[in-house]
């Protein structure tokens, strides 16, 4: 009965202890502004089956996916262990056995055992001998006392278990055990003595894990399904907009983020797989968005005395190396939303008149003229005059096709080919389209990710005011960026366009048997390039590869492809910026990558950025004559072109 008594005091006092080292999250998250995430519960319980249940995205690296697996599984089962080990003392005469406990439970409870010693082995190899760097900066103090405190629990769990079949209690379906307490015969005498104190163990080792986990990484563990459960529904182009309830536009505060946000910042696991996929950390920026939230973290928890979070706790240096790529959030098994709190501090960064003077440059020029590169507006349509053929001007005349051409597409000489070659695939295959000439304005979609708001809904209204002046079907653009601004940010404005990218229309009108090509030769190798903004943000993955495939060339990908695609640094106004402190540019990078597929002579990309940016890294890398940049749309030639349209 004293045993029991002992029992129930240590218990409380771990729960207590426990509790108490969890009123800052509870306060925290209990005053956070409210956020809107509570609809669609079928949609968001299919997503925790898949995060969780599936492990999806952590199968991706399949070593730490399967010791990850295995340890979770594990955890539930041997959770009937700890059931057991409380509930059979402090409740006497509880028991499993009728359930079979004894039985099947006990077999899975065994294996189980093992299984988990197994994961944990895996797990310590993984750390400390294979030393991945996504790791660095990640507490290995922590891991190591998790590590502990679980050998503790499934090490004592099996030498009572083996000590009590010693002392005469029943095997079981118990063949781990029994097999164990062979070898440990020779203590036979003390056996009943060792039980008891391995037993001790085990419910030491529980109580101290339950104590160590609120200020531990293994928090996760609770909190990983609740934060893909309220993870955002919202398309993944869509920059959160400012809540009506705030004050003021951006961030500078932790409490002014709304609890999920907040929640966020409490689930992060420090597996550093956002680390390792963000371009701005490979260039040797001050950003690792794992470092970004696990700083937030810590501020979070040491409330005021961490002192102010923009510009102290996260530096400006930090914000502004973002080239929102979404790949930290695409990465994130656990489903944080990084990219909404860089954009509310960079909101704040703006309202304060704290921008680098190349962007502040590109900004004002966007509010004066409606382009970064400060050029007349006048100017925009101008690539048409080299055209053999009018293009319609879509404010006086009704059109089939709307295209929104972009800034880089209708401004940049090294660009502008490109356009010109889309007007004429689309003139060839009888397409009904025209432009906005000098109505169209920059889309604003990094406009708003640099921070921007309301220079953001202006350009914004702007556009939606000249587009919803036109008679049209459907709009196509050429920039991934602004197709992401028209088909997502724009619905805040209560738009509801389609839109395209001019891939996705080029492989509509070769299907439809509209647009025909001349016999494919033998094009030869290629690889090709996803922008972030049409394949990870909008899943336009397959048009572009078709279109390659039916001009006749054969495709070799580069090893981050698709979802796994890595950016070209342009993104999030980052393309205004300088490169100081960078130690090899994203698009280098990435040149480099595809300069390792010895077999490949163009680089084929499907944005306007892209075709400046890696054609520059090219020319800095000096492999001007082993690689050439092409957009997709200028690998395909026209069986036939009518007159003022070029073979």
């Amino acid at each position: 009965m004293a045993a029991t008594y002992i029992l129930w005091a240590v218990t409380l006092a771990a729960a207590l202890l426990t509790a108490w080292r969890c009123r800052h999250y509870v306060r925290a998250l209990a005053a956070a502004p409210a956020a809107a995430r509570f609809d669609r519960p079928v949609e968001r319980l299919k997503g925790v089956a898949v995060a969780v249940g599936l492990h999806r995205r952590l199968l991706r690296r399949p070593l730490s996916g399967v010791l990850h697996a295995l340890i979770l599984v594990c955890f539930f089962v041997l959770f009937t262990v700890t059931v057991e080990a409380f509930g059979s003392r402090l409740f006497p005469g509880f028991s499993l056995a009728p359930v079979g406990g004894e039985t099947w439970i006990a077999l899975l409870q065994d294996w189980a055992a093992v299984v988990m010693l197994v994961g944990v082995g895996l797990a310590m190899y993984q750390r400390y001998v294979l030393k991945p760097a996504r790791f660095e900066g990640s507490s290995g103090r922590d891991a190591a006392v998790i590590y502990g405190l679980i050998l503790a629990i499934v090490g004592s769990l099996l030498l009572e278990s083996a000590f009590r079949i010693l002392a005469g209690g029943a095997a079981g379906w118990r063949p781990v055990s029994v097999a164990l307490a062979a070898l440990l015969s020779p203590a036979a005498p003390v056996a009943e003595a060792a039980e008891a104190v391995f037993y001790w163990i085990h419910v030491a080792a529980i109580l101290g894990f339950l104590v160590y986990i609120p200020g531990s990484k293994h928090r996760h563990m609770f909190l990983a399904a609740p934060n893909v459960y309220f993870r955002s529904l919202d398309p993944r182009g869509t920059v959160p907009a400012v809540p009506e309830a705030r004050s003021t536009t951006g961030v500078s505060d932790l409490a002014a983020f709304d609890w999920k946000q907040q929640l966020d910042l409490l689930t992060c696991t420090e597996c550093g797989r956002c680390q390792a996929v963000c371009p701005a950390y490979a260039a040797g920026l001050p950003l690792s968005p794992k470092m970004l939230i696990t700083d937030m973290r810590d501020s979070l928890v040491a409330g005021p005395a961490a002192g102010p979070l923009v510009g102290g706790v996260i530096s400006e240096e930090t914000l502004w190396a973002c080239t929102t790529c979404r790949a930290c959030m695409e990465e994130c098994p656990v489903e944080i939303e990084h990219l909404p709190k860089i954009i509310d501090m960079r909101r704040h960064l703006v309202d304060e008149g704290n921008v680098s003077s190349g962007l502040q440059d590109a900004l004002s020029n966007i509010g004066r003229v409606g382009n970064s590169m400060g050029k007349p507006s006048k100017m925009r349509a101008r690539w048409t005059r080299e055209l053999g053929f009018p293009v319609k001007d879509a404010r006086s005349e009704p059109v089939d096709i709307l295209w929104f051409v972009g800034d880089y597409a209708s401004y940049d000489p090294r660009v502008q080919e490109i356009t010109r070659k889309v007007a004429e695939l689309l003139t060839v295959a009888g397409v009904d389209f025209g432009i906005l000439f000098d109505a169209e304005r920059n889309s604003g979609n990094d406009v708003r990710r640099a921070g921007e708001e309301g220079l953001f809904e202006t350009l914004a209204q702007s556009n939606i005011d000249a587009i919803n002046g036109c008679s049209f079907s459907r709009i196509m653009t050429s920039d991934p960026h602004s197709l992401n601004a028209l088909k997502n940010d724009y619905r805040h404005f209560g738009t509801g366009f389609e839109v395209l990218h001019h891939t996705a229309f080029l492989a509509e009108l070769l299907n439809d048997g509209r647009l025909k090509l001349a016999p494919p030769a033998a094009g030869g190798r290629v690889t090709y390039h996803d922008p972030c903004y049409l394949g990870r943000y909008n899943g336009g993955f397959d048009a572009p590869r078709d279109l390659i495939a039916a001009a006749g060339y054969s495709l070799h990908e580069m090893p981050r492809c698709r979802e796994k695609s890595f950016c070209c640094g342009a993104g999030g106004g980052r393309i205004w910026q300088s490169d100081d402190g960078v130690t090899e540019r994203p698009s280098e990078n990435r040149i480099r990558e595809a300069l390792g597929l010895d077999d490949v002579e163009l680089f084929v990309v499907a944005c306007p950025k892209d075709k400046v940016m890696y054609t520059a890294a090219i020319d800095a890398l000096g492999a001007s004559d082993r690689l050439k940049v092409m957009d997709v749309a200028e690998l395909l030639i026209p069986a036939e072109a009518p007159a003022g349209v070029r073979p």
